[in-house]
């Protein structure tokens, strides 16, 4: 038996503590598994293992190797699936972590379905500040920057917030000219659904920030709805800009306070920067970057 196959030995007998459970997904027998490890411990020149009548466990030099072996094994897996994408189609399936905002990227995760068919393209759609490494996520898009080593960062663009109202709202009770004028009016807010709290309104006076308390008369957790009821007239409502752009133009709504409200954010996407992507992760990064990419 090779070091490869006796790291893989060592690793299975560490995971089921058993040198018959791991000769049986070895497909070797057990007595292979306990020579193979036994030669290791001898060029090593440390026991691995505490070994009884009834069971092993790892000694403190096991645990140590144990670790190393783990990488070892998950990066050799890692470069064979690597070599056989080589010059292949992009395929399999590709897990993406999306805002709750996704929509907005909807036409654009359409149109690389169909340029990848081979594919399989799953997405989660949240506002819980997911970890992608440990969730298993292949690459995601957040809104913000985010400082970790692990990830490689582009942005996508970037959108800001407006307070806006129908006309006829704006008719019958007024247009604020200035934030403090907001707590007579009808608020429509907006609460986060994974934390439940209100999103803040991010209200500036010649470059410093307005503290004042904005009305909750209406509370839904989602954008949709908030923006259906300022379209019916109900109040004033927060709402990204590419969400309100058609009613805007087509005179629907109309935008408030435009000079007090401050607040751009990036879209950025990530993936693991450890090791060079795959295929389908490339496929992805260059399709949505190529669309939407900004230095």
């Amino acid at each position: 038996m090779d070091y490869f196959s006796a790291l893989s030995a060592f690793v299975q007998s560490a995971e089921t503590r058993s040198f018959t459970e791991a000769g049986r997904r070895l497909g070797i027998s057990s007595s292979a598994v306990g020579k193979a490890i036994a030669r290791l411990e001898e060029e090593l020149g440390a026991r691995l293992f505490h070994r009884s009548t009834r069971s092993i466990t790892l000694t403190t030099e096991g645990e140590l190797f144990l670790g190393r072996c783990q990488r070892i094994l998950t990066e050799f897996d890692i470069a064979r699936a690597e070599l056989s994408e080589a010059g292949s189609t992009p395929q399999g399936k590709l897990r993406v972590g999306l805002p709750l905002i996704g929509n907005h990227f909807m036409h654009h995760l359409i149109a690389f379905q169909h340029a990848f068919p081979s594919i399989e393209l799953e997405m989660s759609f949240t506002d819980r500040l997911v970890n992608m490494i440990e969730e298993g996520f292949d690459a995601v898009i957040r809104i913000g920057e985010i400082n970790d080593s692990r990830l490689t960062m582009r942005q996508l663009g970037g959108y800001q917030h407006r307070l806006v109202a129908a006309p006829a709202y704006l008719a019958q009770h007024g247009t604020p000219l200035r934030p403090e004028e907001l707590p007579s009016h009808v608020c429509l807010r907006y609460r986060f659904p994974s934390s439940g709290k209100l999103a803040s309104w991010p209200l500036e006076t010649q470059g410093e920030p307005t503290a004042i308390e904005i009305p909750q008369s209406v509370i839904a957790d989602g954008t949709e709805p908030l923006q259906a009821m300022a379209e019916a007239g109900v109040g004033i409502a927060l709402l990204p800009d590419f969400a309100i752009a058609n009613a805007l133009q087509e005179g629907r709504l109309d935008s408030v306070l435009t000079a007090h409200v401050q607040d751009y954010r990036r879209i950025c996407l990530l993936w693991p920067s450890s090791r060079q992507p795959l295929r389908k992760i490339k496929a992805f990064v260059d399709f949505m970057v190529a669309r939407l990419g900004s230095a």
